[in-house]
């Protein structure tokens, strides 16, 4: 509650610099939500949602210039295309694991890169620009930037709370169980594929949502936004905050960002500054920065999840709860 209400006090600050920077937070903390659904409790390291983050976003930008500015359309359109994009990168991605998966992911993710630079209608490499942000039908104001971030900061809270319930539930426990232990899992009688491909389509959707608010966010989309830089910097941020707490992403998204504006200012090489952090993270700090803040309060720290469902030793995990389904 104490986070919560310091986010929504940000814009009593007064400086509109400082909303739109946590407003920035919040998406880009949307878009790591969604690749935590995948590595945190599926176990599947991805390098193509940026992809269905840009895909979110170009949805979003092209309905806006075709003259459909109404959040209540564009917004859900945007997470139905990046739906159906994940649905088919899924499809086929899904049936590879480990090293495999990750390239196939990035070999959709620069095929749709490419597929946007192609786009010369919408500026090509260069992107295109929105004319305005979409609205809410009266409802609010979205060109104003408290308005705004007051609407991305509830999305953020909303869709939070729907992925714990996601996660808690029987589904969550079948997606945990397949990452524990894939095989364990088939025996019970329950498709690790069937239930793999429904989160990654899922997730493609959340980041779809989030693409359509960056794009409201920067009134301004380009395929940069579905490169596999992008890709990374969102697994930085996962790493970085907590895999597997939901929470700890948006925090990794706040560092990540924060760092990346902080050092900017002095060096466009910053990124040498954060490598060297990133790897004390994982060298030192294993539960992340969220894991560090539930315990410095007395709580449970999150164990980091398995990052591979190779196959497994008989017998193995045979007292994981997860493993053995609801």
């Amino acid at each position: 509650m104490v986070l919560i209400a310091a986010a929504v006090a940000v814009p009593a600050l007064g400086e509109t610099y400082y909303t739109r920077f946590a407003t920035q937070i919040a998406i880009y903390g949307l878009a790591a939500l969604s690749v935590d659904l995948l590595l945190g409790y599926a176990g599947l390291i991805t390098f193509g949602q940026a992809a269905l983050f840009g895909v979110g976003a170009y949805a979003a930008g092209i309905l806006t210039v075709a003259g459909v500015t109404s959040a209540f359309v564009v917004w859900p359109a945007a997470m139905l295309v990046a739906m159906a994009f994940a649905l088919v990168i899924g499809v086929l991605s899904l049936r590879t694991s480990g090293f495999q998966f990750i390239m196939v992911t990035l070999a959709f993710a620069q095929m749709v890169y490419y597929g946007g630079q192609s786009l010369r209608a919408y500026g090509g490499d260069n992107g295109f620009i929105l004319p305005r942000r979409n609205d809410l039908g009266g409802l609010l104001d979205l060109g104003n930037h408290v308005a705004f971030y007051y609407v991305v900061l509830g999305l953020l809270l909303a869709v939070l709370y729907l992925a714990s319930r996601i996660v808690h539930s029987q589904f969550g426990m079948v997606i945990r169980g397949g990452r524990d232990n894939e095989r364990r899992l088939a025996a019970i009688g329950f498709p690790p594929f069937r239930y793999r491909l429904a989160a990654f389509t899922i997730a493609g959707g959340i980041a779809g949502l989030a693409g359509a608010l960056i794009a409201n966010h920067a009134m301004f989309v380009s395929p940069a936004l579905m490169s596999w830089q992008m890709s990374g910097e969102l697994l930085a941020m996962v790493i970085l905050g907590s895999a597997g707490t939901l929470v700890g992403p948006i925090f990794g998204a706040a560092i990540y960002l924060l760092f990346a504006q902080v050092l900017s200012d002095y060096t466009d090489h910053w990124m040498l500054f954060f490598g060297p952090l990133l790897v004390a993270r994982v060298l030192f700090v294993r539960e992340g920065v969220w894991g560090v803040i539930v315990r410095a309060v007395g709580g449970p720290a999150a164990a980091p999840p398995p990052l591979d469902w190779a196959a497994e030793a008989p017998g193995a995990h045979a007292e994981s709860p997860a493993a053995g389904g609801p």
